[in-house]
């Protein structure tokens, strides 16, 4: 599947290890920065997503999302595990269920461009996500920083109904990050969860091209 992914606003909240170990399976180690474990929303637009050799067809392959993640490892291999992914189209939920066993929801969402800023306002049932990012200078993300630990990840994990474990690659250029400001006005997604303070590196891409591959088994 080749997509891009536009204004996408990093946030992330510290979490323990251990409220996260029940949730991922045995097989993926829960990955760590600063001796902490975290929980991150990402809300961000997808844009063009259709299979490599197809054009897209812009009411198929144009939608926004936002997802409630945290980081893992398999065979020293960082990657993403997905809590949940929230889109405004069925037909993307359907299709990411079958073929790529994530938990994808259909949910009311609107990422928004407005002058400098991007609005973000999201709703499903209960849960909400509101809030407004304001990019700003570039973020240089050393290999030590948090913010290369938290971006430069290029695959993700997931389970089929069965519990067994795959990886799918995921290929994009390095981000090109930016600091940003964010005003947080709702939040309910981390409901349940024992989350502690925010990290302060609020970090915001404007655009990168992606190409994902198919999934393939660990271990």
């Amino acid at each position: 599947m080749r997509q891009e992914w536009n204004d996408l606003t990093f946030l992330h909240w510290e979490i323990a290890a251990s409220a996260l170990r029940p949730h991922i399976p045995a097989e993926l180690e829960i990955d760590t920065h600063g001796g902490a474990a975290w929980i991150g929303v990402v809300p961000f637009a997808m844009k063009g997503v259709t299979p490599r050799g197809v054009p897209p067809v812009r009411c198929f392959s144009d939608f926004p999302e936002i997802n409630v993640r945290t980081y893992v490892k398999a065979g020293g291999k960082p990657g993403v595990w997905f809590f949940s992914l929230d889109v405004p189209s069925w037909l993307a939920v359907g299709l990411a269920r079958t073929f790529f066993h994530l938990p994808y929801f259909h949910a009311s969402f609107d990422c928004r461009p407005e002058g400098d800023q991007v609005r973000y306002a999201h709703r499903r049932g209960p849960l909400e996500f509101h809030a407004v990012s304001l990019p700003g200078e570039p973020a240089v993300a050393s290999a030590d920083s948090f913010a290369f630990w938290a971006t430069e990840r290029y695959c993700l994990y997931c389970a089929d109904r069965r519990g067994r474990v795959y990886r799918g690659e995921v290929h994009h250029p390095r981000w090109p990050l930016q600091r940003a400001e964010v005003e947080v006005r709702a939040n309910t997604l981390l409901h349940g969860w024992p989350v502690g303070p925010m990290h302060p590196d609020v970090l915001f891409s404007r655009h990168v091209p992606v190409v994902v591959w198919p999934l393939g088994r660990v271990g």
